[in-house]
């Protein structure tokens, strides 16, 4: 029986323990109501009784001196049944049977002080099989010594009762069984969400994750079931949708990376067999081998240190955190540039075209370094020889209020498609799709900035330069330090601006970019 209950469907459960409340609450108000009921009646007979009672003695004295006849109370006394006793309890005389029934009343006999210490009314059996039943009252006469009893049948305070009782279990009957009719049709229209429910859960189980749950009403717990429901089911389908997009991402980066790879390989392997099998007869054709097995292993090593990079920026490794100026990062690209591409011009602006500003920020400057120069390199690249470059550096007021420090790489070349644009930070990506060296690197310069800035809590756009050209937009959350103060701990002492002219004539800016910079900026240059 457990088992069967514990099996069956919550509406059963719900319509089965809501009629079985009903029916033992109309239980209860039934047994309550002909209980007092009954009460009531045998009230109003002992008050009857009561009533009655003086006139009986009476009547009963008078029968005992002769002076009426006992038929009398035919008339009188038709619907009570009386006797007189003898102080010892001896029946002195009694009336007739009342009118309509041969019974009468089972009346213990009682002296006159056991009469005293009788309560008022108690039932009796009657002479006859099947009697419903007597209420007496007996009490001490005022005239001599001995009492009287007065009885009443109670087969009408039965009947009635009977009644009562039959009525009550027949409505209860008929109030239950329309009760669970209504309480099963009430359930039924409640838990129509709930199918709708267990439907949308079977068809996303079944892969449909694009089905949503009706909107309820909002004050209601399904309203708000279906609410909580519905953005558990956005948030599932975005999951999924990401993972989809994950795989797919790191099946075309596999494929990329291996594509990368493969060239190199075989350009090596070539050269191998082809040595290992005599066909390198001269020191040139050795060299010459060695040389191009020694250029694609150094491509192989930048591209696996470039994997390595994206590998730790994807692990979320914490970057090291220190104050500096986005300014110092475009002078010292400025004058790197300047060195390894003497034909360019090269110059250091502000965002408006005026003179640049300072642009603190707080991260790690080597990752910004690399991004600067990432940057760099790919405009180097991909822009003919003799266009100018600009770096623009300052910083811009957000929506919000806040300040971002800003650093952009302009260059005034051919610019970048609107197709190419939109994957043009995608790893592995690159317009020209021939994969040479001699085109392009391995895709992953602008894959690596994105990275990295992304690391930093910033972004980096990409629109078109005034003019034509692409510009590069590297946003950085601003930071104000105090920067003579970071220049002096950093720099230490000052570097003879002659000795720095020198060492720039002669090539050695790699040494000398940041003093100049140093320099210059305590001097106010900007």
């Amino acid at each position: 029986m457990l088992n069967r209950w514990k099996n069956a469907s919550l509406r059963s459960q719900l319509v089965a323990m809501t009629s079985v409340l009903i029916a033992i609450v109309i239980a209860l108000l039934g047994t309550l109501t002909v209980t007092t009921l009954k009460n009531t009646l045998v009230q109003r007979a002992d008050s009857d009784l009561l009533n009655y009672t003086p006139s009986m003695s009476l009547y009963l004295y008078q029968v005992s001196q002769g002076s009426i006849e006992p038929s009398f109370n035919q008339l009188v006394f038709s619907r009570f049944y009386g006797l007189q006793m003898d102080a010892a309890g001896n029946i002195v005389t009694r009336t007739s049977r009342t009118s309509g029934t041969a019974d009468v009343p089972q009346i213990p006999r009682m002296t006159v002080d056991q009469v005293r210490a009788t309560p008022n009314g108690f039932n009796v059996q009657g002479s006859t099989r099947g009697s419903t039943g007597w209420r007496v009252l007996v009490r001490p006469l005022e005239t001599g010594n001995g009492s009287v009893a007065i009885a009443t049948p109670l087969n009408e305070v039965n009947e009635v009762v009977e009644s009562a009782a039959w009525l009550i279990l027949l409505l209860g009957v008929a109030l239950v069984t329309l009760s669970s009719a209504v309480a099963y049709l009430a359930v039924t229209r409640a838990f129509r969400p709930l199918v709708k429910v267990e439907r949308t859960a079977a068809a996303i189980a079944a892969g449909d994750l694009s089905r949503r749950l009706e909107p309820a009403s909002p004050q209601t717990e399904m309203g708000r079931l279906s609410r909580s429901l519905n953005a558990m089911l956005a948030h599932i389908e975005t999951a999924f949708a990401a993972q989809k997009a994950s795989e797919a991402k790191m099946r075309r980066f596999v494929s990329d990376a291996s594509h990368e790879l493969r060239t190199p390989l075989v350009t090596i392997r070539g050269f191998s067999e082809f040595y290992r099998h005599g066909g390198l007869r001269t020191e040139e054709e050795v060299s010459t081998a060695m040389g191009r097995i020694e250029s694609e292993a150094t491509r192989m090593s930048e591209l696996v240190e470039d994997l390595l990079v994206l590998a730790r920026i994807d692990d979320a490794r914490p970057a090291r955190q220190r104050p500096f100026d986005l300014l110092l990062l475009g002078n010292d690209a400025a004058v790197d540039a300047r060195v390894n591409a003497p034909g360019r011009r090269v110059t250091v602006t502000g965002l408006d075209g005026g003179s640049p500003r300072n642009a603190p920020v707080l991260g790690d400057e080597s990752r910004l370094r690399q991004v600067v120069g990432n940057l760099m390199t790919n405009a180097l690249r991909y822009t003919p020889e003799g266009s100018p470059i600009d770096i623009a550096v300052g910083t811009v007021e957000t929506v919000g209020g806040a300040m971002d420090s800003v650093i952009e790489i302009r260059d005034h070349g051919p610019g970048i498609s609107d197709a190419d644009a939109a994957r043009v930070f995608e790893r592995f990506f690159r317009a020209d799709t021939s994969r040479t060296r001699e085109t392009g690197g391995s895709g992953l310069g602008l894959a690596i900035v994105a990275a990295i800035v992304a690391q930093h809590d910033g972004s980096v756009r990409l629109s078109e330069t005034a003019g034509g050209g692409a510009t590069f937009s590297v946003r950085l959350p601003f930071s104000a330090h105090d920067l003579a103060e970071e220049l002096t701990a950093t720099d230490g002492a000052d570097v003879d601006p002659d000795a720095s002219a020198d060492a720039e004539a002669s090539g050695s800016t790699a040494t000398t970019a940041t003093g100049r910079l140093r320099r210059a900026l305590r001097r106010g240059v900007r």
